[in-house]
């Protein structure tokens, strides 16, 4: 009993919840009438077994659904088996969903399956009967049908009879459906329940309804579909009821007047309503009536209704609109076919077909001498063209007579007047009178092809000039006169010359001068003629190879006047000397190993190049740094020799044209030590600051050379007193400081004397001993020698080849005050190696490794070329650079390494 409790609670839990599902499911999907189809208790695949009207349940049913797999539903609301079905039970049912998506809405619609044994039964035995009776079986299959439209009747139409062939075997009953049955037009067919007799109960017009499908099913007095539904199409006949249409009840069509023979006018069309591609439809074209009544002069194709022009030509200033009236008649055209009319207005534009004619063949005109711009004559022409249109407007033009353009014609646009006008003054003294043929056309080409007599678009105009009495005549507008430049002041030349035009000579005229650009000149006022009030000078006009234009103004005594231009060629002088352009070069030493400079001159060409350019022989000093060579005719070369400093020179050029006319230019040239001219000044300054470091150092070197030197005087003099002599051959032992690797003698004969030598052009010297000046290419040879007791300073001096013998005077044997290499070497070389060693070091006494080390040019040929590049403002900026330095270091370095 305890056992019971529960499961009488967990019962009610789910009696509860069914329920509650099912209240669910009620108010979310609403019953429909319930369907009731009789089948057999055994079905086969893919058969209907009936219909339900789903339209009565849910109309707007978008997804149809059925609850059992064994069944399926079409759209229609067929009903057939998805597979064989037997039923066991006499009753069986399932559920049809219905939905409306777009509305969300749902209905059911239940549909149940009886059978009855005894229906079986009498199927049955109909069917042994039948089976035993043998009969033929008939074809259920589409049967042509078709009716003839605006049929007379009598209604209802027996159009033919249904039959199936499930008749040999059940008793059936047909029915149809579709549009003229339960669809519009409604119950416009209907058949016979038992017999499938099919009839029309009323007139069918083939333009609105061409075609019925109907679809016939035989079913079972069960419900039960005994076949396939047959699809049943009924054709309607058509008959010629329909006339032929246009598509525009007037056509406007337009055609030039000067249209040639087959010219189209324009295109008609119609329509016909019954049945396309036959005799019904097949229009012909014609044209019933021209207005007005004229011989033909349009024609339409019969078949696409092309109307052309059939005359030869249409004249608008005739006629200049025609209507017509198209016929089209189907049947092809017989005469019992079907008519419909249209109307079709065409109207003739103009075309220049009628030339412009004169009024008159001649006219006359009056004017007088010295007017311009006057209007002197109106000449009317005749043209039937259409007015304001460019058929119509004409153009005019001067044929002959106006060689010296003394006259212009033109229209009036609103007359379409050709207005004859004076535009350059008359002389009567040089023609009383003008003869002018004046000709007219339109401003279109005329378009006929009939020639027209060219005599009436021509007329003569006779051109009378009155005599006036004028003032004086300033012709030619522009005399000429030429004058050489820096003529002196007050010379006279003819000047500008006007005259009367009645007397034909200068008599009685007064001249004043209007302009003068540069007050140059003053004018005779009787003559004319002018007189230089300044000097002329031609390179002060611009542009200079123009003329110098003076206006003059002639009067009469009648104070009537004219103005006239003298036009002054000033003649060239050669006043000027060539000038140098530049004024300041820069030249990167030793990157570039010259610069060119040119010269102008703003004379003529005759007096201008070639030039000369040449360094005068004021300066010997620039005379033996620098050479001038020629490059062209207006540029030459200024080159600077290896031995030149950095500095800034003031080089004097002479430059000459080829008239001889010379001028001399101070010239500042920087020979500067840069990569590029504009870094010159950078590159100065910041050489400048390092230098200060650098100094130090150098001096600090060049003490402890000097102290060297001094040493090995001393030694020489103590050697001197013991009477020891450096043997024969040891001769070429001595340390030799050189500033060339080139050859050269390794002997200087001299006394106990030191020279003074710089080093590349440097003010620092050293003491040496020299015999004899020795050279090789330009590069001096220096030997140390012992000495006597002589101090360094007294023989330093600031020239070259300076000894120390006026110090001592006296000369000594050569031989006989030198040491050995090795007593040299012992000597010098421990006190050499200090000197360096402290050199090498900082402030704090640690080794430096940016020390000075002396160096000098090494020959002409070196494979490290020149160390022009090893700039102070490199070590400013950082020593990343020594990690990337050219071949032309190579020897440097390793001179600096080696100790």
């Amino acid at each position: 009993m305890a056992a019971a409790g529960p499961r009488r609670s967990l019962r009610g839990a789910v009696c509860r919840q069914l329920l509650l599902t099912l209240v669910i499911f009620s108010l979310a999907a609403e019953a429909c009438k319930e369907v009731i189809l009789n089948v057999p208790s055994k079905l086969e695949a893919d058969k209907i077994i009936g219909r339900v009207n789903l339209e009565e349940c849910l109309s707007s049913a978008d997804h149809i659904q059925s609850s059992d797999p064994d069944f399926r539903v079409l759209n229609d609301g067929s009903v057939y088996t998805a597979r064989a079905v037997v039923l066991s039970d006499e009753k069986r049912s399932f559920t049809i969903l219905l939905s409306d998506r777009r509305k969300r809405t749902q209905k059911e619609v239940t549909v149940l399956l009886e059978h009855q044994k005894t229906v079986f039964k009498v199927l049955k035995k109909r069917h042994t009967r039948e089976t035993v009776l043998r009969r033929a079986k008939r074809r259920w299959a589409p049967i042509p049908c078709s009716m003839q439209e605006n049929s007379l009747g009598p209604f209802p139409l027996f159009l033919q009879q249904v039959e199936s062939d499930a008749a040999q075997n059940y008793t059936v009953f047909y029915s149809i459906t579709g549009r003229g049955v339960d669809q519009e037009p409604l119950n416009l067919f209907y058949i016979e329940r038992d017999t499938g007799n099919l009839f029309c109960t009323q007139r069918v017009d083939r333009e609105e309804y061409d075609v019925f499908d109907l679809i016939a099913y035989a079913s079972t007095a069960d419900g039960y579909l005994a076949d396939q539904p047959l699809p049943l199409p009924i054709r309607v006949e058509d008959e010629n009821d329909n006339h032929p249409v246009f598509t525009e009840a007037i056509y406007n069509f337009e055609v030039s007047e000067s249209s040639r023979l087959g010219t189209t006018v324009g295109v008609v069309s119609a329509t016909d309503r019954d049945e396309p591609d036959t005799m019904h439809t097949r229009l012909k074209y014609s044209i019933l009536e021209q207005t007005p009544r004229s011989p033909g002069l349009f024609s339409v194709h019969p078949s696409t209704g092309v109307i052309t022009i059939v005359s030869h030509y249409l004249d608008r200033e005739v006629v200049d609109k025609y209507s017509l009236i198209m016929k089209a008649q189907d049947m092809d055209g017989q005469f019992f076919g079907l008519i419909g009319t249209s109307t079709c207005i065409i109207t003739v534009t103009d075309s220049n077909d009628n030339a412009p004619t004169f009024r008159q063949k001649s006219y006359e005109a009056f004017v007088e001498e010295n007017v311009f711009n006057v209007e002197i004559l109106r000449i009317s022409v005749e043209d039937k063209d259409l007015i304001n249109t460019a058929n119509w407007r004409a153009n005019f033009t001067i044929l002959k007579g106006n060689e010296n353009e003394h006259f212009k014609i033109s229209t009036d646009k609103g007359t379409n007047e050709g207005v004859l006008c004076v535009v350059k003054p008359l002389n009567y003294e040089e023609n009383r009178q003008v003869n002018l043929e004046i000709g007219v056309s339109n401003e279109v080409p005329f378009m006929r092809d009939i020639p027209r007599m060219t005599a009436l678009n021509r007329a003569l105009v006779t051109v009378h000039v009155r005599d006036v009495d004028e003032g004086p005549e300033c012709s030619p507008a522009a005399q000429f006169v030429r004058i050489k430049e820096n003529l002196a002041v007050g010379s006279k030349i003819n000047g500008y010359k006007a005259y009367d035009p009645d007397s034909r000579s200068s008599n009685g005229l007064r001249y004043k001068k209007l302009h003068d650009p540069k007050g140059w000149i003053t004018i005779d006022e009787i003559s004319g003629s002018i007189i230089t009030s300044k000097t002329l000078d031609r390179e002060v006009e611009t542009p200079k190879n123009e003329l110098y234009n003076i206006t003059v103004l002639a009067i009469d005594q009648d104070n009537r006047s004219c103005t006239g231009t003298l036009a002054v060629d000033i003649e060239d002088v050669n006043d000027n000397p060539p000038d140098i352009l530049q004024d300041y070069v820069v030249i990167c030493k030793p990157k570039m190993e010259y610069t060119d400079i040119s010269a102008i001159d703003p004379d003529e060409a005759v007096h201008g190049a070639p030039f000369y350019f040449s360094l005068p022989n004021t300066s010997p000093e620039v005379n033996r740094l620098w050479t001038l060579t020629k490059v062209n005719d207006t540029a030459a070369r200024l080159s600077y020799r290896k031995n030149a400093g950095f500095q800034e020179y003031i080089i004097p050029i002479t430059v000459k044209d080829r008239a001889g006319q010379s001028a001399t230019k101070m010239l500042r040239v920087n020979l500067c030590d840069c990569p590029h001219p504009s870094q010159c000044h950078e590159t100065s300054r910041s050489a400048g600051v390092i230098l200060g470091k650098w100094a130090i150092l150098a001096i600090l070197l060049g003490i402890a050379l000097l102290f060297s030197v001094l040493l090995t005087l001393v030694c020489g003099v103590f050697g001197v007193t013991k009477g020891k002599r450096f043997p024969e051959d040891l001769a070429q032992q001595n340390l030799i400081i050189s500033n060339t690797e080139a050859p050269g003698d390794d002997r200087v004969c001299s006394a106990n004397g030191f020279m003074t030598q710089t080093v590349n052009n440097s003010s620092q010297g050293f003491c040496g001993t020299v015999g004899s000046g020795m050279k090789n290419g330009g590069q001096e040879t220096i030997e140390m020698m012992k000495g006597g007791n002589q101090t360094l300073e007294s023989c330093q001096g600031a020239g070259h080849h300076h000894t120390l013998d006026s110090c001592r005077g006296g000369h000594t044997e050569v031989d006989n005050c030198r040491y050995t290499y090795s007593e040299w070497h012992s000597f010098t070389q421990p006190r050499l190696g200090e000197k360096l060693h402290r050199c090498n070091q900082n402030e704090d006494q640690m080794p430096s490794q940016d020390y000075v080390l002396a160096y000098n040019y090494e020959g002409r040929g070196s494979p490290a070329g020149s160390v022009g590049c090893c700039s102070e403002k490199q070590e400013e900026d950082g020593l990343d650079f020594l990690n990337n330095l050219e071949p032309k270091f190579i020897t440097l370095a390793e001179a600096c390494t080696k100790r």
